[in-house]
């Protein structure tokens, strides 16, 4: 379970560099595309901030940070799951995380939740910033997760696969 979730983040954080590229190769990019790209990244840091258990008091979910700003911060939060997947064991994947939501809420989930989630809520936007890129005329990066395995990208669940 731990290899599958540190595939899920190699491919999440190739999906980001994608989308950002296809952000970056329009002049200028649509605002919306890249407040909602942000708001991926921003997600991403605060996940990972409530499972450090650290306080989130002061962060703001959606905001107005240009590509370079953006850019830089991806590749930060990057580097801030790679080392969590690093320590992670099979044993911390059940345990409880208690944390305050953006609307004041309490909540408690199981690290693996947390980790699905992170996932998920990325190729939601993601989903997002591609149809609004599409939709003002540009391409939208192609980050389909079969994708990325076929390519060759991320290891194939099963050892010399078919079409790789």
């Amino acid at each position: 379970m731990i290899s599958r979730f540190r595939t899920l983040y190699t491919y999440n954080a190739w999906a980001n560099r994608e989308t950002l590229g296809s952000l970056t190769r329009m002049n200028p990019p649509p605002p919306p595309a890249v407040e909602k790209f942000c708001h991926v990244i921003v997600g991403e840091r605060l996940w990972y901030t409530r499972l450090m258990r650290q306080s989130t008091a002061g962060f703001v979910v959606w905001p107005d940070w240009n590509l370079e700003q953006c850019a830089t911060e991806a590749a930060a939060v990057v580097k801030l799951w790679d080392s969590y997947l690093a320590g992670l064991t099979t044993e911390m994947l059940l345990h409880s995380v208690t944390y305050v939501n953006t609307e004041g809420q309490t909540w408690r989930n199981t690290v693996s939740d947390i980790l699905e989630h992170v996932i998920l809520h990325s190729a939601y936007h993601r989903a997002q910033v591609a149809t609004i890129v599409r939709n003002a005329g540009g391409e939208p990066a192609y980050t389909d997760y079969i994708h990325a395995v076929r390519s060759g990208l991320l290891e194939s669940s099963i050892p010399d696969a078919p079409g790789r």
